[in-house]
């Protein structure tokens, strides 16, 4: 990592914390001129016994929900672009931590921005979450955007 960001990777689940974490990681990548990617992580192919794909009803739902998320995605993009920045939306499908991790990998992100979901410390300590876990494995600086509820 240089002494300047210069790339953003900041991942989105479209929970009610999605637009703070794109405001900030937006704002942030506006006063550094920085380029900023806005990741989401679909849940992987599901694996049915038996069916090489699925069902064909199954496999329908789950277009259609992959559809809904990316057009999520580019609105998302589309709002931090209208700001003059540099925006790429990605979509990519797997463990969502090890995602996450993996693509600011590649990417080179000088810093991971994600939100944090209000849920109590007993559950966290039990079950641990996604920006606890980005930012335990992520080699790299990680700002976590709390929940209104947090």
């Amino acid at each position: 990592m240089g002494d300047v960001l210069k790339t953003i990777l900041a991942a989105v689940d479209f929970s009610t914390n999605s637009g703070a974490v794109v405001d900030t990681a937006a704002a942030l990548a506006k006063g550094l001129d920085a380029k900023l990617f806005i990741l989401h992580v679909a849940a992987p192919d599901p694996d049915f016994v038996g069916y090489a794909a699925g069902p064909s009803e199954v496999r329908d739902t789950i277009a259609g929900a992959l559809r809904a998320e990316h057009r999520d995605l580019e609105a998302l993009a589309a709002r931090a672009s209208a700001g003059g920045i540099d925006t790429e939306p990605l979509m990519i499908q797997g463990p969502t931590i090890e995602a996450i991790v993996h693509k600011a990998g590649d990417l080179d992100a000088d810093i991971i921005v994600v939100g944090s979901h209000g849920h109590g410390a007993l559950l966290r300590a039990l079950l641990g979450s996604v920006s606890m876990g980005v930012l335990r494995t992520a080699g790299r600086p990680v700002l976590i955007i709390p929940s209104r509820d947090d």
